[in-house]
This record gives structure tokens, sequence and C-alpha cells, in this order.
């Protein structure tokens, strides 16, 4: 099949952004809002034939000055009645949207229509990496940074609390072999989480730099 026009793949976005009415459209097949320090996204990921889509939600979480694009963090692709992947042909978009946004906003581990609270948000990210090393795949270490630093610039000291204990735990369960090659050490690894989990100034500095680095100071927020 040939590759949509622009103005097809401008339709998509608008309608999606329909769909989810809470969302601004940031960009051609991205949808953006913000939570306090993180951006949840709806993004309508295009195979490399260009002819279809992949919707996908994720975050973006705003307390790191890397990486310098928006990233897929806790990526969640629409799932078919297989399980497996689903992708939507452009030339089916307007038949397949709404059953789609549906089953998207039901399989989505945060809400979609209703907006998510930092809490939902960080229990999400624990669970993330609680799975991650149950299936024996590679530690979350970001995830597990984002659990501690999202909590602690919206100022939430029993949340920041409960992620460094999970952090802690998982440190010492993480399989060596599995970890980044820049890799410190768990005590040193944890040491310096905790010291940026207390500069909550520096956090908010981070933040605003970010909200302007990324231009989303325009972006709902809530």
């Amino acid at each position: 099949m040939s590759k949509p026009a622009a103005a097809t793949v401008k339709r998509a976005t608008a309608d999606w952004a329909k769909e989810f009415p809470n969302f601004d459209v940031f960009r051609s097949l991205v949808l953006l809002r913000r939570v306090g320090p993180v951006l949840q996204g709806i993004t309508l990921d295009r195979t490399s034939s260009g002819d279809r889509y992949e919707p996908v939600c994720h975050v973006h979480a705003l307390t790191r000055e890397f990486p310098p694009v928006l990233t897929l963090t806790l990526r969640q692709q629409l799932a078919g009645p297989n399980g497996y992947g689903m992708q939507i042909a452009f030339a089916d978009h307007d038949t397949a949207l709404a059953d789609a946004a549906r089953l998207l906003e039901r399989q989505s581990a945060l809400p979609l229509q209703d907006w998510p609270t930092i809490p939902q948000i960080v229990d999400v990210y624990r669970q993330f990496a609680l799975n991650r090393l149950e299936k024996g795949l590679a530690p979350a270490v970001i995830e597990v940074e984002d659990s501690v630093l999202i909590p602690a610039v919206a100022g939430i000291e029993d949340s920041v609390a409960d992620s460094l204990r999970l952090a802690r735990e998982l440190a010492t369960a993480w399989p060596t072999s599995r970890l980044p090659p820049t890799w410190k050490g768990s005590e040193a690894w944890l040491e310096d989480l905790e010291r940026r989990s207390r500069d909550t100034a520096r956090l908010a500095e981070i933040v605003d730099q970010q909200i302007a680095f990324h231009k989303v100071s325009k972006i709902r927020t809530i």
C-alpha cells in the first residue's frame, strides 16, 4: 500500500485528539498532556512501511536532563485479540478509530480520559520495575529513578521514601551482569539517588528547563 498523504496523517492525529479531548496535539501523530513533572502521551507510531500506525500510550519524566528527546517510557502498545500489537492502516482509520481508542483506554495502566495522579503514575513505574525483575529482563534502573524523583519534586515525601525502599530491594536483586556498563555499585547509586531526591530546588529547576527545552509550556496541564 502507498504511504498516506500529509493531510491524511494530520486528520488521523486530529481524530485521536477528539477521542481523548484532555490531550493536546503536540505534533503530527503525537498527543500530550502534562501531570506536574510528567508528560503523558499517546503516539501513533508509524510502521516502517508508512501506511500503518501503532497506537501507543507512554510517559516521559521531566525530572532528568537527558535524553534530549521525548521518551516512550512505560510504553504500552495497543494489543489485539491475539495479544500481539495492533496496527491500523491509514486506509482503515475511519472504521477502526472508535474501537481502537476504547480498547487503548481499557488496556492502559494509566487513565487516558480522566487525569492520572502522581501517586498513580509512580505506582505504575514501581510495578513496571517489579515486572521486569520477575520476567528476568534488564533492570529498570531509569524507571526506578523516575519513581523516586517524580514524587520528590512534587513534594510527596512518603512516596519518595517508599520508592527508595523499593530501589534498595531491587538493587540487591538485580543481576550484576544485566546492569548498565556505567554502574558504579548499588550503594553509590542509592546514595546518589537519595541525594538527588533531597535537592528539590534543583529538580524543580530541571523540570522548568525541560518544559522549555521540549517546547511543552503550552500543553495542557493539571
